[in-house]
């Protein structure tokens, strides 16, 4: 029997003190994710839709949605990036548990390796979620230069 790896995942769970379709906004509408994510960035939440992800050159990363239902998953699948991301696949499922509260389940799969890259992206979207939590939950804003 030939057992298939299907590579290595980023898992990070978390509440954020919102209702989900905040919470949803943030992570699917270009005008929100620049405020915790990406220097620029284009979209629309929608199965097929192209995501540019720009974080200055030469990071001009491109996605593909593969899962967008509304108000509780967004799936990205990376298109044209670097060697290490461009196989993977990152997404959110959002889950109302408490009252005001969304806990947010993000994954980022699909690496090949889990080499220094993938140890590096892990911590960078510990700190990223960290600021879309911020930015949901107080309106908080760092400015792109600081955000890793």
């Amino acid at each position: 029997m030939k057992v298939v790896k299907e590579g290595f995942t980023v898992y990070h769970n978390f509440p954020i003190k919102a209702l989900s379709n905040e919470v949803f906004k943030a992570i699917t509408h270009p005008e929100d994710l620049v405020h915790w994510w990406p220097l620029k960035c284009t979209g629309m939440p929608k199965i097929g839709a192209e995501y540019n992800l720009f974080f200055g050159e030469p990071y001009n990363w491109y996605g593909e949605v593969i899962k967008c239902e509304e108000h509780s998953s967004f799936y990205i699948k990376m298109t044209k990036s670097d060697k290490d991301w461009n196989s993977t696949t990152f997404g959110f499922d959002l889950y109302e548990k408490d009252d005001g509260v969304t806990w947010v389940n993000f994954f980022h799969r699909g690496w090949v390796e889990e080499n220094d890259h993938f140890k590096h992206s892990s911590y960078c979207w510990a700190l990223l979620l960290n600021g879309l939590k911020n930015y949901v939950e107080k309106g908080i804003i760092i400015p792109f230069e600081e955000r890793n």
